[in-house]
């Protein structure tokens, strides 16, 4: 994979590479490793987007919400900050640290801003809050000019653009951070624009997603998640699988298993091989939730605050690898990209299609 062919159509085809990396104990794992990883797929992108996700880089502020923001001018700015005063309690602000790359030409401005609700918000509970955060996500991306939120979740920041992994990477100093989760992206965009938003990580709240492949079903999916409130704004299909997710998992009460069986269900005439009971089941969350279903080859990567979670598409048009060694576990487009940072792997396999793969911390461990 990750070769690149030309058509008489004169559109080039070529793979996105993707990465994740947990310690399922809850150590940290450096920022540099899924550099690593994701640099040793260069070729799977072209340059024109790449990102990473860090869970649990913000400890001092793990307990609140903590919102990158992208500006294009200091006037998005002021109207950004004076919306997040005014409807939440904002703790700390500062610019992201970056560092001048020569790759690296007229990068966006990156803020990062700690947020808590205001008290009379958070006495209503924990979804009454999501919703408040998810709503400002959407007013600000959707509605002020030159301004796009790049992570809204706690202790979550993402850190995105175009260029190649390791430019992205010295741009945002990568080395200076570690998590318990990391994901990682290089894209080669086919249908959509290659721009600073448009990078992977797509993010809302404590779920972020990083995609190879095409989601044909676009159309659909959009609609679907619109009626609830969302907003597709950032120009690439990826996004809406963002949405889905918290749309599924958070507001419908689905469990990580059963969203991927929505994405991802399988065929009908498979479904009619079953047993009573998973047929029933199957056919209720086909029947319940027909417009999430996903189209087209992808493979998909979801980061969680507790793990992560790996989808390929029914007939796994793109790849996905697993390895294992200890607690570590590492899930990459590429057994190359896994070898990279797990030397002697104590297993390492390719999951089937539409086969979800679901790794959790440990329980009891401390984020």
């Amino acid at each position: 994979m990750g070769i690149r062919s030309s058509t008489p159509y004169g559109k080039d085809f070529g793979g996105c590479g993707l990465v994740g990396i947990i310690d399922r104990a809850g150590r940290p794992v450096e920022g540099a490793m899924i550099v690593s990883s994701l640099c040793s797929m260069k070729e799977r992108g072209n340059g024109l987007g790449s990102g990473y996700a860090v869970y649990g880089a913000y400890p001092e502020f793990k307990e609140s919400f903590g919102m990158h923001v992208m500006y294009n001018d200091a006037g998005a700015r002021e109207t950004v900050e004076g919306l997040l005063k005014s409807k939440l309690a904002l703790l700390h602000a500062e610019p992201v640290p970056v560092k001048k790359v020569h790759a690296i030409v007229d990068p966006p401005e990156f803020w990062r801003y700690f947020v808590d609700p205001p008290a009379p918000v958070a006495e209503q509970g924990e979804d009454v809050v999501d919703d408040l955060i998810v709503t400002i996500v959407m007013e600000i991306n959707e509605r002020i000019e030159n301004a796009y939120v790049v992570s809204s979740g706690k202790n979550l920041p993402v850190f995105k653009g175009v260029g190649h992994p390791d430019a992205i990477a010295e741009f945002f100093r990568m080395q200076d951070y570690s998590g318990y989760l990391l994901l990682g992206h290089t894209r080669f965009p086919t249908n959509t624009p290659g721009w600073w938003g448009g990078a992977h990580p797509f993010t809302i709240l404590d779920w972020s997603i990083v995609h190879n492949g095409e989601i044909s079903s676009y159309g659909t999916n959009k609609r679907y998640v619109e009626m609830f409130g969302y907003k597709c704004t950032l120009l690439t299909d990826t996004e809406v699988v963002a949405y889905l997710l918290d749309l599924l998992i958070r507001k419908k009460g689905l469990s990580l298993s059963a969203a991927a069986a929505v994405l991802a269900p399988p065929f009908w005439k498979d479904i009619l091989l079953m047993g009573p009971q998973k047929k029933d089941y199957y056919t209720a969350l086909r029947v319940s939730y027909a417009n999430a279903m996903l189209n087209g080859p992808f493979a998909i990567l979801m980061g969680f605050d507790n793990g992560i979670l790996g989808l390929n598409d029914r007939i796994k048009l793109r790849p996905l690898v697993v390895g294992r060694k200890g607690d570590i576990v590492a899930i990459a487009s590429e057994e190359s990209a896994i070898r990279e940072v797990i030397p002697g792997p104590d297993d390492v396999w390719a999951p089937k299609a539409g086969e979800p793969i679901i790794v959790t911390l440990k329980e009891g461990t401390q984020r």
